[in-house]
C-alpha cells in the first residue's frame, strides 16, 4: 500500500499544470497590480498619476498579465 501512495504522489507532481513560465507570469503580474497600488497612493489626490495612471497599470496587471499566466500553455 506504501508503494501505490508514493507512486500516486510522485504522479500528481510530474502532472501540474502550471510550467515555470506560469509562475513568473504569475509574479510579474503581482508586481505590475502592487506597482499600480503604490502609484495609486504615493499620487496627490486629484493627480494624473492617481486617477489616470495607477488604474490602467491595475487594469493591465489584472485583466491582461494575471489571465495570460493562468492560460499560458507551452506547445510542446
Amino acid at each position: 500500500m506504501s508503494k501505490k501512495s508514493t507512486l500516486e504522489a510522485s504522479n500528481w507532481l510530474s502532472t501540474l499544470p502550471f510550467s515555470a513560465i506560469n509562475y513568473v507570469l504569475f509574479l510579474i503580474g503581482l508586481f505590475v497590480i502592487a506597482l499600480g497600488y503604490i502609484l495609486m497612493g504615493t499620487g496627490s489626490l486629484n493627480s494624473t498619476q492617481s486617477l489616470s495612471v495607477s488604474p490602467i497599470v491595475l487594469l493591465i496587471g489584472y485583466l491582461v498579465i494575471i489571465p495570460v499566466a493562468i492560460m499560458y500553455r507551452s506547445k510542446d
